[in-house]
């Protein structure tokens, strides 16, 4: 079924039209520094969001070089504003200088430093957040994006399902993963049960949750 799963995706992304120039340039020297970036039906959903929410103040936690708030930056208004958090001090220079390129509208601004510590110094007002940052964090990050998201705004998380990991008993995935594996369980359950929150999970490229803020 994995297989299936796989040949089902590959033909959806061929029938992809593609990304502007520069961002099919960036994907693919993130992949040859051996850099994380988001999948090609990831950045397919994210592209649909935008043009359906229309978002005016987002934000991304985890920005790694900056390829996914340079595609959000792409594909919406000129008047939206986008800040990104990176803590990882060997990516934040690359991703300064991408924005420098390719943020022609000055859209996007970039937060060093640890997500759990800057989210907490944010005011609310956020119409749209994607959640790509460490999987162990999330539940933690949670309370504040709550708290900074408008009513009626998107919480989106990336990378929920862990290569499938998450699904698996904690005594099926090595010992090193199981924390990382109770917490995206935890998390995963907070968002189904949330009050504040009405939460679908999609099997879009390694797992998303679309959360509403009621």
């Amino acid at each position: 079924m994995v297989g299936e799963n796989d040949r089902i995706s590959s033909f959806i992304n061929s029938l992809d039209p593609g990304n502007l120039p520069f961002l099919d340039e960036l994907e693919r020297a993130a992949l040859e520094d051996q850099v994380p970036i988001i999948r090609k039906d990831t950045q397919a959903l994210l592209k649909f969001l935008m043009a359906q929410n229309k978002p005016r103040n987002i934000l991304e936690v985890g920005c790694a070089v900056g390829f996914s708030a340079l595609l959000m930056a792409a594909y919406t208004d000129a008047d939206t504003k986008i800040t990104t958090i990176e803590k990882f001090e060997k990516r934040i220079p690359v991703a300064r200088e991408n924005f420098s390129k390719y943020d022609t509208e000055g859209k996007i601004t970039l937060l060093e430093g640890d997500a759990t510590d800057i989210l907490k110094g944010l005011d609310p007002g956020y119409d749209f957040i994607f959640m790509d940052a460490a999987k162990g964090q999330y539940i933690n990050f949670l309370p504040d994006c709550l708290r900074i998201l408008n009513k009626g705004g998107l919480l989106v998380s990336d990378n929920v399902l862990q290569d499938g990991d998450v699904f698996e008993s904690r005594f099926a995935v090595t010992r090193r993963n199981r924390t990382i594996h109770a917490r995206m369980r935890e998390y995963l359950y907070e968002l189904k049960h949330n009050d504040q929150l009405n939460t679908v999970i999609l099997t879009v490229g390694d797992g998303m949750t679309l959360s509403v803020k009621l």
